[in-house]
């Protein structure tokens, strides 16, 4: 017998290993871009209906190709107030069935002699190459992604099974697989172990299903290896709940209660059967197909199981980690550095925080008026208080939309992106003319001076307009609607005619001494804020229906620096 040579072994499981890591990363991007915004819709189906909340589960892990990358992703959406417990729960027992879609995906080399590994890696890979490299239509190019990296997850594969193949004479690496399964213990611990190393259970059954080729591995240690993978894959949702909020550390504590129970449960019908019930099956090798087959059945049947008990694991969850969050308004309640694991919810999330900042905004304005209504001093400190709120959720949204630019999106969510820093910054701007009103009511309450009746029912007026023309805006971009938005642009026409109209009568007034001379300057400055707020409003409204709008890297230098 030849000798073994263990680095070309390790060289090439390990080269082999990460091509498939590739892989298994590029057809998720790829998958992601081709679904783009119906990924974003798929949180509005995240009713309290754990059901559904168990199909989307499923849905994104199988897009993204990782159950890690799901969980991650369900803490900080639970962390960002976006999902509650309950609904945690149902998609985190749908992301453990999502996973084992990429085990399935393996096995398809096993059903035909036209999927081995060795025959469709190259073809997706060339196809793969020519769509990516030479089609400007987005659509193929996200398709060729996907079939390159599909085609490079079967040439890992390919790459792992024949650096293993010289080990399967070798009687210490079959003893080594015995000992596995004769120690349910031991077999579980190297599931999780290598598992969270790796950070992925996918990757790990992958590693499983390459040294089943080589008819390595027993059933009996593939099972306990198996039921370990699902313990190791917690492991990154717990590390990345380090830091965030006590529903987001639930959440993930929920993941690993859902998966040692479920473990708990099956090893020990594991091993009453491979010692009783059929115990020739322990030592009879394991194929492909069938680690696929059991890595899906355990995960649908703890799902069966544990899923009329839900309530109960958000209730011990809540137990283990006890006490409420305090929460302040000027911290990101949307955004959190989790979610960018999946840029397209990322995306759609930044929408919602950018749209809670100009709600802001509208409060401040609507004080602003208020204070200088009824000339209101504390009011007045409100605006001043909330404008710091909103100078600070500006530099935050910005920040986070400069790392979200920065992934592997779709042209169409780089356009979404431009829109929400030029959207931020009218936001901003509101928030500063709000400021300049409440600044103008200190000066009318300082200076102890009236308004007219009449100039006051002409300020409540163009106050309404700007207001509403500002809201219908901010709701234009929340539901992305081009038809508020277009009804909004006539209201800013109208504010900007009834400033002048306003203007030219409150000159008349002055010139008759029918108002101060102090309040009168007050007054145009007013009229001249809120028809600014307008303006910016009617630029949100454009950001709608101009779906072409770029953004230059000057103006992102500048929106992150104001």
């Amino acid at each position: 017998m030849n000798e073994i040579n263990w680095v070309n072994i390790a060289l090439g499981f390990l080269g082999g290993f990460g091509l498939f890591l590739f892989g298994m990363e590029y057809l998720g991007e790829g998958l992601q871009k081709a679904a783009g915004s119906r990924m974003k819709n798929l949180l509005g189906i995240l009713t309290n209906n754990r059901f559904l909340g168990v199909l989307v589960g499923a849905g994104v892990t199988a897009l993204v190709q990782s159950s890690s990358a799901t969980t991650v992703m369900i803490v900080g959406f639970v962390n960002a107030g976006l999902m509650s417990l309950t609904q945690a729960v149902g998609v985190i027992m749908g992301a453990n069935i999502g996973t084992t879609v990429t085990a399935w995906i393996v096995a398809l080399g096993e059903w035909t002699t036209f999927l081995k590994p060795s025959v469709i890696a190259p073809l997706a890979i060339i196809i793969g190459v020519i769509f990516t490299m030479f089609s400007k239509k987005q659509n193929l190019r996200n398709i060729g992604q996907i079939l390159f990296g599909f085609g490079a997850l079967f040439l890992g594969l390919e790459m792992m099974s024949g650096a293993a193949k010289p080990l399967r004479n070798l009687e210490e690496v079959k003893q080594v697989f015995i000992t596995l399964g004769s120690h349910p213990i031991l077999g579980i611990l190297t599931g999780a172990i290598v598992t969270a190393v790796i950070q992925s259970s996918s990757a790990s059954v992958g590693i499983l299903q390459a040294l089943a080729t080589v008819a390595l591995i027993p059933w009996n240690a593939a099972i306990y290896i198996i039921l370990g993978q699902n313990i190791g894959t917690c492991v990154t949702a717990l590390l990345s709940s380090i830091g965030a909020n006590k529903n987001a550390k639930r959440a993930a504590a929920i993941h690993l209660m859902f998966n040692a129970i479920g473990t708990l449960i099956f090893v020990v019908i594991a091993i009453i059967s491979f010692n009783f019930i059929v115990p020739q099956l322990g030592n009879i090798n394991i194929k492909v197909t069938e680690i696929g087959i059991v890595h899906t059945a355990f995960n649908v049947a703890c799902t069966i199981l544990l899923f009329p008990f839900a309530g109960t694991l958000v209730y011990f969850a809540e137990k283990i980690i006890s006490g409420k969050e305090d929460t302040s308004e000027g911290e990101l309640q949307h955004l959190d550095e989790r979610i960018l694991e999946t840029p397209s919810f990322a995306v759609g999330n930044a929408i919602k925080e950018v749209v809670r900042m100009g709600n802001m905004s509208v409060q401040n304005t609507k004080a602003a008026m208020e204070a200088l209504y009824n000339k209101d001093s504390d009011k007045v400190q409100e605006v001043f208080d909330r404008e710091k709120i909103i100078n600070q959720l500006q530099h935050g949204i910005n920040h986070y939309l400069v790392k979200l630019s920065n992934l592997n999106i779709s042209e169409q969510e780089h356009g979404t992106i431009t829109g929400l820093f030029h959207t931020v910054s009218d936001i901003e701007r509101v928030g500063d003319h709000a400021e300049n009103i409440a600044e103008l009511a200190q000066l009318l309450i300082r200076e102890t001076q009236e308004f007219s009746n009449i100039a006051m029912q002409e300020l409540r007026e163009i106050a309404d307009v700007s207001i509403k023309c500002f809201e219908m805006s901010l709701q234009a971009y929340e539901f992305d609607d081009k038809t508020i938005a277009k009804k909004a642009l006539p209201l800013e026409q109208r504010v900007d005619k009834m400033e002048e109209v306003l203007r030219s009568r409150h000159i008349k007034r002055l010139a008759e001494n029918k108002c101060s001379s102090t309040a009168g300057v007050i007054f145009l400055d007013v009229i001249s804020n809120l028809e600014r707020i307008s303006d910016h409003a009617s630029n949100i409204a454009m950001t709608i229906l101009d779906e072409n709008k770029s953004l230059t890297t000057e103006e992102m230098d500048l929106s992150i620096l104001n």
